[in-house]
Protein backbone atom coordinates (compact mmCIF):
# COMPACT_ATOMS: atom_id res chain seq x y z
CA UNK A 1 0.00 0.00 0.00
CA UNK A 2 1.56 3.32 -0.99
CA UNK A 3 0.73 5.33 1.77
CA UNK A 4 1.42 2.71 4.60
CA UNK A 5 3.96 4.16 7.10
CA UNK A 6 4.98 0.32 8.02
CA UNK A 7 4.78 -0.60 4.44
CA UNK A 8 7.15 2.19 4.03
CA UNK A 9 9.40 0.94 6.73
CA UNK A 10 9.66 -2.53 5.55
CA UNK A 11 10.43 -1.16 2.29
CA UNK A 12 13.44 0.41 3.43
CA UNK A 13 11.85 4.25 2.19
CA UNK A 14 11.55 5.16 6.14
CA UNK A 15 14.75 4.24 8.68
CA UNK A 16 13.91 2.16 11.29
CA UNK A 17 16.09 -0.06 14.39
CA UNK A 18 15.52 -3.41 13.04
CA UNK A 19 15.53 -6.40 15.70
CA UNK A 20 14.97 -8.92 13.05
CA UNK A 21 13.89 -9.48 9.26
CA UNK A 22 13.09 -11.65 6.97
CA UNK A 23 10.67 -12.40 3.80
CA UNK A 24 7.79 -12.09 5.78
CA UNK A 25 8.44 -10.25 8.82
CA UNK A 26 10.07 -6.94 10.06
CA UNK A 27 10.70 -6.21 14.27
CA UNK A 28 11.67 -2.85 14.60
CA UNK A 29 11.86 -0.60 18.23
CA UNK A 30 9.01 1.63 18.38
CA UNK A 31 9.90 5.29 17.89
CA UNK A 32 7.58 6.62 21.50
CA UNK A 33 8.43 3.66 23.41
CA UNK A 34 6.11 3.10 26.20
CA UNK A 35 8.47 0.64 28.43
CA UNK A 36 12.05 -0.14 28.43
CA UNK A 37 11.96 -2.40 25.79
CA UNK A 38 9.09 -1.65 23.56
CA UNK A 39 9.16 -2.71 19.66
CA UNK A 40 6.71 -4.03 16.52
CA UNK A 41 6.25 -6.96 14.85
CA UNK A 42 4.61 -6.74 11.47
CA UNK A 43 4.42 -8.68 8.37
CA UNK A 44 6.09 -7.27 5.29
CA UNK A 45 2.48 -7.99 3.46
CA UNK A 46 -0.32 -5.19 4.16
CA UNK A 47 -2.98 -6.27 6.06
CA UNK A 48 -4.97 -3.37 7.74
CA UNK A 49 -5.62 -4.93 10.99
CA UNK A 50 -6.29 -8.17 12.92
CA UNK A 51 -9.77 -8.22 11.94
CA UNK A 52 -8.90 -9.13 8.34
CA UNK A 53 -6.74 -12.53 9.46
CA UNK A 54 -8.43 -15.71 7.84
CA UNK A 55 -7.64 -19.37 9.06
CA UNK A 56 -4.91 -19.42 6.15
CA UNK A 57 -2.93 -17.04 8.72
CA UNK A 58 -2.07 -19.13 11.46
CA UNK A 59 1.80 -19.94 10.24
CA UNK A 60 2.51 -16.21 9.98
CA UNK A 61 0.79 -15.63 13.42
CA UNK A 62 2.72 -18.58 15.10
CA UNK A 63 5.97 -17.42 13.19
CA UNK A 64 5.15 -13.74 14.52
CA UNK A 65 4.97 -14.78 17.72
CA UNK A 66 7.60 -17.35 18.02
CA UNK A 67 10.17 -14.18 16.60
CA UNK A 68 8.56 -12.52 19.66
CA UNK A 69 9.77 -15.03 22.09
CA UNK A 70 13.05 -15.29 21.03
CA UNK A 71 13.76 -11.69 20.56
CA UNK A 72 12.75 -11.17 24.11
CA UNK A 73 15.01 -14.26 25.66
CA UNK A 74 17.59 -12.30 23.51
CA UNK A 75 16.71 -9.24 25.20
CA UNK A 76 17.15 -11.07 28.43
CA UNK A 77 13.30 -10.31 29.52
CA UNK A 78 12.89 -13.23 31.88
CA UNK A 79 10.13 -11.56 34.00
CA UNK A 80 7.65 -11.64 31.05
CA UNK A 81 6.41 -9.18 28.74
CA UNK A 82 2.84 -7.99 26.98
CA UNK A 83 2.10 -8.42 23.33
CA UNK A 84 -0.47 -6.43 22.00
CA UNK A 85 -2.89 -5.17 18.77
CA UNK A 86 -5.08 -3.43 18.75
CA UNK A 87 -8.04 -2.88 15.63
CA UNK A 88 -10.00 0.07 14.60
CA UNK A 89 -9.85 3.44 15.58
CA UNK A 90 -11.89 2.70 18.96
CA UNK A 91 -9.10 0.08 19.62
CA UNK A 92 -6.57 2.52 19.45
CA UNK A 93 -5.19 1.64 16.31
CA UNK A 94 -3.22 4.18 14.76
CA UNK A 95 -1.58 3.16 12.02
CA UNK A 96 -3.83 0.78 9.72
CA UNK A 97 -1.26 -2.19 9.30
CA UNK A 98 -1.55 -5.10 11.19
CA UNK A 99 1.31 -4.95 14.12
CA UNK A 100 2.34 -6.77 17.44
CA UNK A 101 3.93 -4.09 20.23
CA UNK A 102 6.04 -6.26 22.83
CA UNK A 103 6.67 -4.08 25.92
CA UNK A 104 8.72 -5.21 28.84
CA UNK A 105 11.10 -4.29 31.26
CA UNK A 106 8.70 -3.01 33.73
CA UNK A 107 5.71 -3.92 35.72
CA UNK A 108 2.66 -3.49 33.49
CA UNK A 109 -0.64 -2.42 35.07
CA UNK A 110 -4.35 -4.14 33.95
CA UNK A 111 -6.06 -2.95 32.80
CA UNK A 112 -4.16 -1.36 30.28
CA UNK A 113 -5.98 2.11 29.14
Amino acid sequence: MDDCLFCKICAGEIPSTVLYEDDEILAFRDIDPQAPLHFLVVPKNHVQSAAQLTMQDGALLGKIFATIARLCEEQGITNGYRVVTNVGQQGGQSVPHLHFHVLAGRQLAWPPG
